[in-house]
């Protein structure tokens, strides 16, 4: 029977070998983002044979809901593991995460077994690095515009040291208490940000920031999710400076991810001023996800 336990730090290196065999493209697959976020679903983790599982456990009927394990081995015996996890809690079996790719797998392995639901404000905004970067194009003439605003601001643009940590966590608090807090999404992303700065070392992430007269008015960070993606994990800024959001945007890509050939920006979560920014940047294309229940 399958182990489920919180994650630490020191499952980095068993966790990395399973992420970097499998080369998924989605956003969850990456070793910081599972260990940041970890609240917002009350995710655990479990390993069987060379297989890395997440699971998480926060849900209103109280269904675990694993994502599609990464590692090598026999798929069809995993899965198993993964069933009988979940049919000892008296729950079926409901897998996300999975993507066209490995639905096919999915397919071939359990024809019929299982139901498929998506929510396409779970699916991750992938862009060319390319494009982010030079943003070139008529498709690009409005975000030009934004940028050359941002460079009227004689803003500075730096990568994301150790003596930035307490600006940029002040940064948060304050934007955290003018939100409705309660809210638990809210207090999830405050334990993500507070874990990427207190292990920003050795989850090896990467991190811009952008100064006005020497105040901090936006921060972000990333790392590497696989051999030709990066990941954008948070990205804050002051609005009222104009353009501010496509500074940071810029000036990160160019400073972190210029060697990669696609970024990915994560989902919108179905929230309309999210998505339509995304939108704006015009994406590669969007990485489909699925809910897999079985019956």
């Amino acid at each position: 029977m399958l182990e489920f336990r919180d994650i630490d730090i020191k499952d980095k290196k068993r966790i990395t070998a399973a992420l970097e065999y499998s080369q998924f493209m989605g956003c969850e697959y990456n070793f910081s983002n599972n260990m940041a976020w970890r609240r917002l679903g009350d995710s655990q983790i479990a390993f069987y044979k060379d297989f890395y599982i997440c699971c998480a456990f926060r849900s209103e009927d109280g269904t675990p809901r694993f994502f599609f394990p990464s590692g090598k081995g026999d798929l069809r015996e995993v899965i198993g593991e993964m069933m009988s996890y979940a049919y000892s809690r008296g729950k079926s079996l409901k897998i996300m995460g999975v993507t066209d790719t490995t639905l096919k797998m999915m397919n071939e392995l359990y024809p019929q077994r299982f139901t498929v639901d998506t929510d396409d404000g779970d699916w991750d905004y992938i862009y060319n690095a390319s494009d982010l970067i030079g943003l070139a194009g008529r498709k690009y003439h409005g975000k030009r515009n934004h940028l050359a605003r941002f460079n009227e601001l004689g803003a500075k643009y730096a990568p994301l040291t150790e003596k930035d940590f307490d600006d940029c966590i002040t940064f948060s608090a304050v934007e955290y208490n003018s939100k409705a807090h309660s809210d638990h999404s809210y207090m999830a992303e405050q334990f993500a940000i507070n874990t990427y700065f207190n292990y920003f070392a050795e989850l090896g992430l990467q991190g811009g920031v952008i100064r006005i007269d020497g105040k901090l008015a936006a921060f972000t960070i990333g790392d590497r999710l696989n051999n030709d993606t990066f990941c954008v994990h948070i990205e804050k800024a002051d609005t009222q400076f104009s353009g501010i959001y496509a500074g940071i945007n810029n000036c990160f890509a160019r400073s972190a991810a210029a060697e990669y050939k696609y970024i990915n920006r994560e989902e919108d979560l179905g929230i309309e001023g999210l998505r339509k920014a995304k939108q704006s940047y015009h994406p590669a294309f969007l990485l489909k996800k699925y809910t897999l229940t079985f019956k």
